[in-house]
């Protein structure tokens, strides 16, 4: 199982309504990076949701559940969606100035690339965040 951070403003589709929807498409993706890093998600995988612009915090873990296809928002054909579905919230939400403090994630991409909205995470990093966020890894 892979991991990775998926972002998404609060004001237009918060953790709230991923729960309530209960599985989405994860569409609107037009950096090549972030693109790549959906096609590269397998089924069962799972990633952190978090709350970019407002609040800048992980608020919940969501599972891939369709591996990518192409997005039908993109007219060139270039980019692609995945569809998750949630898992469970955390129990202590993490904020990116608390995870900026973190020695241990100096290397997170979340970190190294604030503009990217889809991110890898490795297995040591997913852990961390985890048992900063009061959940099992």
């Amino acid at each position: 199982m892979a991991y990775w951070l998926l972002k998404s403003e609060p004001v237009k589709y918060p953790w709230s309504q991923m729960v309530k929807d209960g599985r989405t498409h994860w569409d609107g993706i037009r950096n090549f990076q972030a693109a790549n890093n959906l096609r590269a998600m397998k089924v069962g995988d799972r990633a952190f949701f978090y709350h970019s612009n407002e609040g800048k915090e992980i608020v919940g873990v969501v599972e891939i559940v369709r591996t990518a296809y192409p997005d039908p928002g993109d007219k060139d054909g270039k980019f692609v969606m995945v569809d998750v579905a949630p898992v469970k919230p955390v129990e202590k939400a993490v904020t990116l100035a608390e995870m900026k403090e973190m020695p241990e994630l100096s290397g997170f991409s979340l970190l190294r690339q604030s503009r990217l909205s889809v991110c890898p995470v490795s297995d040591q990093e997913w852990g961390v965040i985890c048992r900063k966020a009061g959940i099992e890894a």
